[in-house]
């Protein structure tokens, strides 16, 4: 039985030919997702703006989560988050911050507690927590991504040379903003999971981008009177299939957890799935294509490696 081959061994699709269209499409989007972020904003979920914490325990033996999150959203009181802690008993409850001030936030409360009788849960504590700690909290986040794209850069600078850390990082923060804009768009909560969804992408991405570049540098190495578009375009039909593969089998397992994995994790296996399709797209056709125009080219040609490069390569997955 043959194995499957998504990708043909000698697969030679243009891909330099076709950067022409991917800079005005990525342009737009970058354009689109900033007008969106600041005009409509983010959904910015109750990690960022503050809310309120209840902590109740059931007086049986486990506390029904799914009942739980379906009574209060059905209350209308906006982003609301249930989790169990501790044990399978005890239930953390977060409400976002209700519009008309302490008041609004209160009646939110009295809501929760009538809607959950006393009878079925203990009320342990309840804790408010204030816009000061949240936007704390959203500026970690922040130099959490910075500081990861920093750190990717001078990685990549030390492995290959700095042509490849301005590709890769150029690559990295075209995900950063496609993936900002997709909250934008879509309106999905964004909170901490958000950003962990970000740096998923981007450490996805980046494992993308070296391999491509990692068979840039073997290809630079071998043929060295080839042409620096030919280069990369050999070298990204070689790592086509290993490409298509790795985000396919990434695809199913995200798209297992977004149709059975319950509400908890929609938002964030949603902006996964968005985060893969745009990262994939980045390494093939922004991480290479850019280091055409960062004057990269191979030292001079000997004869025996002219004599090699008399016979055009095959590309091979």
């Amino acid at each position: 039985m043959k194995p499957l081959r998504l990708v043909p061994d000698d697969t030679n699709l243009p891909f330099m030919s076709w950067v022409k269209y991917r800079t005005p499409v990525s342009l737009f989007l970058i354009v689109v997702s900033f007008v969106l972020f600041f005009t409509v904003g983010v959904n910015v979920g109750i990690d960022f703006v503050g809310g309120t914490a209840i902590e109740v325990q059931a007086r049986g033996e486990t506390a029904d989560v799914g009942q739980i999150r379906a009574q209060l959203s059905a209350l209308e009181l906006g982003e609301v988050q249930v989790q169990t802690i501790d044990d399978a008993r005890t239930v953390l409850i977060r409400i976002a911050t209700q519009p008309g001030g302490e008041e609004a936030q209160q009646r939110a409360i009295d809501l929760v507690r009538a809607t959950l009788s006393a009878d079925e849960y203990v009320y342990r504590s309840t804790s408010v927590v204030g816009p000061r700690v949240s936007g704390e909290l959203a500026t970690t986040g922040f130099w959490a991504v910075l500081l990861t794209i920093v750190g990717i850069m001078a990685y990549i600078w030390l492995r290959f040379e700095w042509q490849f850390a301005i590709g890769a990082v150029a690559t990295l923060v075209h995900d950063a903003i496609l993936m900002v804009g997709f909250f934008a768009v879509t309106q999905i909560d964004f909170n901490l999971s958000s950003i962990a969804a970000i740096l998923t992408v981007i450490g996805y991405s980046l494992n993308d981008t070296v391999v491509i570049f990692d068979r840039i540098r073997e290809v630079l190495r071998k043929y060295k009177q080839m042409p620096i578009r030919d280069v990369i375009n050999l070298a990204t039909n070689q790592t086509l299939a290993r490409t298509i593969m790795t985000s396919l089998t990434l695809l199913l397992s995200l798209g297992a957890l977004y149709f059975f994995g319950g509400q908890v994790i929609r938002s964030f296996t949603a902006s996964m799935i968005w985060g893969v399709f745009i990262a994939t797209a980045s390494s093939i056709f922004i991480g290479g294509p850019l280091l055409v125009y960062f004057n990269l080219r191979p030292p001079p040609a000997t004869p025996s490696s002219r004599k090699e490069e008399d016979t055009l390569p095959v590309p091979q997955a």
